[in-house]
């Protein structure tokens, strides 16, 4: 496709019901167009009243993505990450709240000069202005808006991309997602929950020039048929989407069926070949049966969800990968740990601990970090999972009263604690440290064998932090302070180097893994854990 000098616009809708798997379609829209030459950009528009991601219940909508510069969005920012391998900003993720919340603020100073701030144009405007700001550089953007059509919180964003669209003629394209449910009783698709979505869509106006049929099993071209043919849709533009063995498998069915195509000429771009052998590779290892298994305990304390560390399994996913390895991972439940111990831990061949807040299941999360340096299985914290490992170490060394002051504020060892200089916003909510942060790593540590360098630059969600003040005791239990912040005030990463493989980070290592390039760290705990 050859480049132009102006945006265009592919708005990604969702139909019949939620987690068919919308952010994960369109990421693999964005990697087809991409490999086509486009420079893409993404966005995700929710309808939640939120202003950020950051207050939403992990059970229900998993994990909360961080974008580097400290935004806290939904995870399917992490899928636009994966897939175009490149780095979303705060831009890319827009609750509805947040939108509200500026409306509202321009009317009190002022703004609008004592007009009626309405829903259409004052809000369907400002939706207009986020997407075109978003898309500002790209040649595509691509904008999912959450949820499902017909919802009454979506029905200002489906009013703004429909103007949008007549506001941009030749420029805008619209992809919308479907359900085919499977009848066991009488052993048949149904179409009609996909034709009734469809003619919802086009009640507000908008028909749409690419739709994406999700099935849990393969379905007939006769229901393509039919839901071209009740919709209004060309044949061509029906792409039935089975689940796949793989996730990075969805760009080369998107491709396979010419979805890039369509989608180019419906925007009047040139149309150019693509080059989707990179997901043909990921594919491949991603399928493929190696001779050797890594069985990885992964002790958390969320586990109504098992999104809530999408980006996690995903990050040990490409790392087995990378290391000729079959992944098998299991929940341990931190809490079961605390009633049980740690006997169930033998069966592992490297514990995982990923981050969370509160004190529920962290005595757990302790005995599980303890039992890996007692037992030298390879152990990999991150941000709670390196907190609990420092209270391991300590308690190791001696100091039985050790202890993080999010469980015990008054604790007399805080070995997890706030500096002093954020206890005075302890209740504003401001004390959190989100997005990149550099790292100075120590010369000859593990840590810079990893990473290949001594600095480095990683993502944060956290309030507390290693008192250094006990540094000694956590050097009596063979714990070292490998990375810090650049002024060393601040501990980022630590390591056991008697161990075979034993890392705690603070930051969120997994936020910039890729399925063709895993994260370091993740990288080296799956080399160990298969060294066994």
């Amino acid at each position: 496709m050859e480049r132009t000098n102006f945006t265009h616009y592919v708005f990604v809708t969702g139909g019949v019901i939620s987690g068919l798997g919308k952010g994960i379609t369109a990421a693999s829209l964005g990697a087809v167009l991409r490999s086509k030459g486009q420079k893409i950009s993404m966005q995700k528009l929710d309808v939640y009243l939120n202003v950020d991601a950051g207050t939403l219940r992990p059970a229900e909508h998993g994990e909360c993505y961080v974008t580097k510069d400290g935004a806290e969005a939904d995870l399917d920012l992490g899928h636009y990450e994966r897939f175009l391998d490149t780095e979303m900003t705060q831009k890319s993720s827009v609750m509805s709240g947040k939108l509200f919340l500026k409306l509202i603020e321009d009317e009190r100073a002022g703004k609008y000069g004592g007009e009626d701030v309405q829903m259409v144009p004052h809000f369907t405007g400002l939706i207009q202005q986020t997407i075109i700001e978003a898309g500002e550089g790209s040649d595509v953007h691509i904008v999912e808006i959450g949820g499902t059509v017909g919802d009454i919180e979506s029905t200002a964003f489906m009013e703004a991309i429909r103007e949008m669209a007549l506001k941009f003629p030749g420029r805008c394209a619209f992809a919308h997602l479907v359900y085919l449910p499977w009848l066991g009783t009488s052993k048949e698709f149904k179409t009609k929950p996909a034709q009734n979505a469809l003619r919802d869509l086009r009640s507000v106006g908008i028909i749409p020039d690419l739709v994406l049929v999700r099935s849990e099993k393969p379905a007939p071209t006769a229901a393509a048929e039919k839901i071209a043919m009740f919709g209004g849709i060309p044949r061509e533009s029906v792409i039935l989407l089975p689940n796949a063995r793989t996730v990075y498998e969805v760009p080369l069915t998107l491709e396979d069926h010419k979805a890039g195509d369509i989608i180019a000429r419906k925007l009047n771009l040139k149309p150019k070949k693509s080059d989707v052998k990179k997901w043909q590779r990921v594919v491949e290892s991603a399928t493929v049966a190696y001779q050797k298994t890594v069985k990885i305990g992964v002790v958390a304390k969320y586990l109504d969800n098992e999104d809530t560390y999408f980006s996690v399994i995903e990050a040990l996913r490409s790392a087995a990968w990378a290391n000729h390895v079959n992944l098998k991972f299991d929940w341990i439940d931190a809490e079961k740990i605390e009633l049980e111990g740690v006997e169930s831990l033998h069966q592992y061949s490297g514990l995982l601990i990923p981050g969370g807040f509160g004190a529920r299941g962290l005595e757990g999360m302790v005995q599980a970090a303890r039992f890996a340096m007692d037992n030298n299985v390879p152990y990999l914290g991150i941000c709670l999972g390196m907190q609990m490992a420092v209270v391991a170490a300590a308690r190791k060394a001696g100091l039985a009263n050790a202890q993080t002051s999010e469980v015990e504020p008054l604790t007399p060892d805080p070995v997890i604690y706030i500096m002093a200089n954020q206890k005075s916003k302890e209740l504003t909510g401001g004390t959190m440290r989100l997005g990149n942060y550099p790292c100075k790593i120590k010369k000859g540590s593990q840590a810079e064998k990893l990473y290949g360098t001594h600095w480095i630059e990683e993502r944060h969600r956290h309030r507390y932090e290693v008192n250094q003040k006990y540094n000694k005791f956590y050097e009596q239990a063979g714990m070292l302070i490998s990375g810090t912040s650049p002024d060393g005030s601040l501990v980022e990463v630590i390591e056991m180097p008697e161990l075979n493989f034993f890392v705690g980070t603070q930051a969120h290592p997994e936020f910039r893994s890729r399925p063709d390039r895993p994260h370091p760290l993740f990288n080296g705990f799956v080399a160990a854990a298969k060294k066994g």
